[in-house]
């Protein structure tokens, strides 16, 4: 389990640094979410592996949950990053309340559909703007 979300965390970070390369990092935060919609529009979206193994996997010394701890806290330094790049206010409060939208927009996708993924970004254009 450990060394299969490994893999998915290399690969989905490299997918998102790509997706993002061309983007000035003070509109990262808003292109991700476009990744997002992207992502849960696909045929082969089934949502988050990582959430899904935090739900089953209940022992916290599981080296499969550290994985998933070190790829939410990738996110979270991106979101702040980001978030200090377009010069926000607030941009750790801005950062923390994106990786909620974030969480929320998959975990919503995988039962509602991808229209959750666009609310989040609907919702992530708001907070960026100030």
């Amino acid at each position: 389990m450990a060394s299969y979300l490994e893999r998915k965390t290399v690969g989905a970070r490299a997918h998102i640094e790509q997706y993002l390369a061309d983007t000035p990092p003070s509109h990262r935060a808003l292109k991700f979410f476009d990744w997002v919609v992207a992502w849960a529009e696909s045929k082969d979206f089934r949502g988050c592996p990582l959430q899904h193994t935090v739900t089953e996997l209940t022992d916290a010394a599981h080296p499969a949950r550290a994985i998933a701890h070190a790829q939410r806290a990738w996110f979270s330094e991106r979101f702040l990053e980001w978030t200090m790049a377009a010069g926000l206010k607030d941009a750790k409060a801005t950062a923390r309340a994106l990786m909620v939208l974030f969480d929320g927009a998959v975990a919503g996708s995988e039962v509602d559909g991808p229209q959750r993924a666009r609310d989040a970004r609907w919702m992530a254009k708001k907070l960026l703007a100030g």
